[in-house]
This record gives structure tokens, sequence and C-alpha cells, in this order.
């Protein structure tokens, strides 16, 4: 841990290695722990004041806490020659094309990749980050005309713990990943946002405005808590 009080290592706990990433927060009041879903590594932050002894003893022990947990994230997806990618909750083979000039193209259900094998990953997220734009826009525009609910702006990032997000000023956020789920999900999480420009907060008055704006709700939540994690993984080649 550095001074400031981030930074990764590996621990030996009783369940075996881990990889921790440590943290300081002047918000925090105790140390915590929790399980990064989108690394699958164990997060301790600490208060000003924590001291890494003591965090290391939460740490351990909770060793069977920690194994359980991590033994539920599932495994990373592996973007190479002959894996699969999704796209609207479908996947797509992929095929590294290494003679080819044309970037990243779609013919049917297959993903081509061209250039060199290394950059493969990088040009398949560059790749996922323009059809997200494209294509979670266009169901954001879709909906917001029929609902007259149109934000300010509309931005794609990579998130690590929210699938969207709506400001005071009418601004959503997406996550890319999102454009992975299929597209029920989607429409789910647009319209979850579209939701927050009339009411800000989660109350009855909101949940009723979601359930008007899409039919998909029950069937997106369980679908994100089941399989929405994966999304989340940090891809591998």
């Amino acid at each position: 841990m550095t001074a400031d009080g981030g930074g990764t290592e590996t621990v030996a706990i009783a369940s075996g290695q881990v990889t921790v990433c440590w943290r300081r927060s002047t918000r925090a009041r105790r140390i915590s722990m929790r399980i990064d879903a989108r690394s699958g590594h164990v997060v301790l932050t600490l208060p000003p004041r924590g001291r890494r002894e003591d965090a290391l003893a939460l740490l351990r022990s909770h060793s069977s806490w920690v194994a359980a947990n991590l033994a539920r994230v599932p495994q990373a997806p592996r973007w190479r020659d002959g894996g699969h990618i999704l796209l609207d909750g479908r996947p797509h083979a992929i095929r590294h094309c290494p003679q080819a000039r044309r970037g990243v193209w779609i013919e049917g259900d297959v993903v081509h990749v061209s250039g060199e094998v290394e950059f493969l990953v990088r040009r398949l997220t560059t790749f996922l980050r323009e059809q997200a734009r494209t294509r979670l826009g266009a169901c954001l525009e879709t909906l917001a005309r029929e609902t007259g609910l149109r934000p300010s702006r509309l931005t794609i990032r990579d998130t690590r713990s929210r699938w969207g997000s709506c400001t005071a000023d009418g601004a959503i956020m997406l996550c890319w990943r999102l454009v992975m789920a299929p597209r029920e999900v989607q429409h789910y999480v647009i319209a979850h946002e579209l939701a927050h420009l009339r009411h800000m907060n989660h109350g009855p008055d909101f949940w009723m405005l979601v359930d008007r704006l899409t039919p998909h709700r029950r069937h997106a939540e369980t679908w994100l808590r089941r399989d929405g994690a994966v999304l989340l993984r940090d891809m591998q080649e």
C-alpha cells in the first residue's frame, strides 16, 4: 500500500492468494471490504487514520466469505480469434483477419477484426463503444420522442458500479457495456434514466412511471442480477 493508501498487491489468506486493491477515503468512518465484480479483486477501504494491519486482520478473519464471493464472480470474457463477443445479447463469433484493412466490421453473426493480434481487444473495445453510442443513442431518442422526456445530453462512459445515471440538469450517462446486454435490458435501463427526468428519486411515483415507459422491468432486473456482472469484467485476450 502506498503512502496515500492506494495500490494493489497479492495477499495470502487461509483460502489462498487474493488480489487486494487498497483505498483510503476521507468519508469512510471504518474499514470496509467488498468484492469488485469487474476485476475480481478484494477492495479494502480505510478511513483517514485506518491502519493496514487492522484491514488485513479483517480480510483474514473473513477468509471463507471472501473465497465464497470470489467463486461467484464470473470468469472474464476471452476476446480472441474463434471466441465470441456479445452484441444486443447475442453471441457473435470473433474472426481475426490480420491482412485486412477494414478495422472492425460485422457480417451476419461474425465480427471481423483486422490488424495485429495484440490490438484485437483494444479494437473490439473501441468498436463496442461506437456501437453503444449508435444503438443506445437510437433507443434513447426513440423513447424520448415517444414519451416527451428529453435529456439535455447523452454521454457514454465505462462505469464500474452503475449502468446509467441522470443528473439534475437532465444529462443522461449510459455505460457502453450495456450494448452487450439484450435489447429488452437496454430499453429498461434507458427508461429508468428517462424517468429520473421527472422524479429524481426511487419513490412509488418513479416506479409507476418506469412501468409505464417499459414492459421489461422485471425481466431486465433479473437479467442484470444474474448476468450483468460478467459484462463488467475486464476483457482478456
